[in-house]
C-alpha cells in the first residue's frame, strides 16, 4: 500500500475515524519524540562516563567545540 492509498482510504473514513487516526498520529509522535530524547540521553551519558564530553561557558570556546 502506498502513501497516496493511505490517504484516500482516510479521505473516505468518518469524522470519528479521522479524529480516531489524528489522536492515534499524536500519541506515535510523542512516542517517537519520546524515544528519541532518551537516546539522545543514554548516548550523553555513555560519552560522559567516557569522558568524551566537553563543557564550557565561554561562547567562542562554544563555537569552536560545535564546528569539531
Amino acid at each position: 500500500m502506498t502513501f497516496s492509498d493511505v490517504v484516500e482510504v482516510i479521505k473516505s473514513l468518518s469524522i470519528d475515524e479521522k479524529r480516531e487516526i489524528q489522536l492515534l498520529l499524536q500519541q506515535y509522535l510523542r512516542e517517537e519524540r519520546r524515544d528519541e530524547i532518551y537516546n539522545s540521553f543514554t548516548s550523553a551519558q555513555v560519552e560522559q562516563q567516557k569522558g568524551e564530553l566537553k563543557f564550557s561557558s565561554n561562547i567562542k570556546e562554544l563555537r569552536k567545540l560545535i564546528e569539531e
